[in-house]
């Protein structure tokens, strides 16, 4: 099985974005690779939708975990970029949502709720 270091280290040996520029890169990266998964949901209610709950078929599932992989990866190079590995990024996470359940606020908006 593969961890999320392990992952974080071999997705680095693909990483060809020049280093004066490599983080803004894996912003952009990722900001695009997300906007990429709403379109392919988006389509989904636009084309299957039938006034009920969108369920994705196996080759929508396929495109969408696709498109959530490379999410990952930019996930992953910011991390690195920053000194963080993908095991402190997923920590730190449950973390944080485990002291807005303890405080009764994981519903709701903002930051530091």
């Amino acid at each position: 099985m593969t961890t999320f270091n392990d992952y974080q280290s071999k997705a680095k040996r693909t990483d060809k974005y020049p280093a004066n520029f490599a983080f803004i890169c894996y912003a952009l990266g990722l900001s695009s690779e997300a906007g990429e998964v709403a379109g392919k949901i988006k389509k989904l209610i636009r084309d299957k939708s039938s006034n009920s709950v969108v369920v994705c078929d196996c080759t929508d599932k396929e495109s969408i975990i696709d498109e959530l992989g490379d999410c990952l990866w930019y996930i992953a190079m910011m991390a690195g970029y920053m000194g963080y590995t993908m095991e402190d990024v997923a920590f730190r996470n449950i973390e944080k949502l485990a002291d807005r359940e303890r405080r009764g606020k994981i519903g709701g908006s903002g930051d530091n709720r």
